[in-house]
């Protein structure tokens, strides 16, 4: 099933992309590549949540907030695509978690963008990854994503 059916059968749908708020842009399409700057978790136009995981924030709510991440995400390359049909694979993703020293969970966290990019592109979804803990990120949000797509 292609990427833009299987949001559909999923039950998915995808958010208007937010304006950057700062001096960069959405997105890049370089060749073959498209990058998609850092996403933070706003749903329906406000943050789902601040402040650094897990003291300030859970480990699940943070799940929720990569997820989110992610939507906005595909959001934004649909935009720069027209269709995510035209994504061949998820090259890389980046996930950055706020939270206290001595958390070590950041893969937890980063596995619910990847584990929703698989849901949406089947094998093309697996990726090389990263999740880094810092110790703050824009607005005071727990989570960060970006992403790198090899497209058509």
């Amino acid at each position: 099933m292609k990427p833009e059916q299987q949001l559909v059968s999923l039950g998915l749908v995808l958010p208007i992309p937010a304006a950057p708020v700062a001096a960069y842009i959405p997105s890049r399409l370089a060749g073959n590549l498209l990058y998609i700057s850092g996403q933070i978790p706003f749903l329906d136009g406000t943050l789902m949540a601040t402040g650094r995981v897990p003291t300030e924030v859970p480990l699940e709510l943070a799940r929720a907030c990569a997820r989110q991440c992610t939507l906005n995400g595909l959001a934004g390359a649909r935009a720069a695509l027209g269709s995510l049909d035209r994504i061949r694979q998820v090259v890389r993703v980046g996930c950055f978690v706020a939270c206290e020293n001595g958390f070590g969970d950041q893969p937890k966290v980063a596995n619910a963008a990847s584990e929703l990019l698989v849901e949406v592109f089947g094998e093309a979804g697996r990726h090389a990854r990263a999740a880094v803990g810092t110790n703050a990120l824009p607005l005071n949000v727990p989570v960060e994503v970006e992403f790198l797509f090899e497209v058509e």
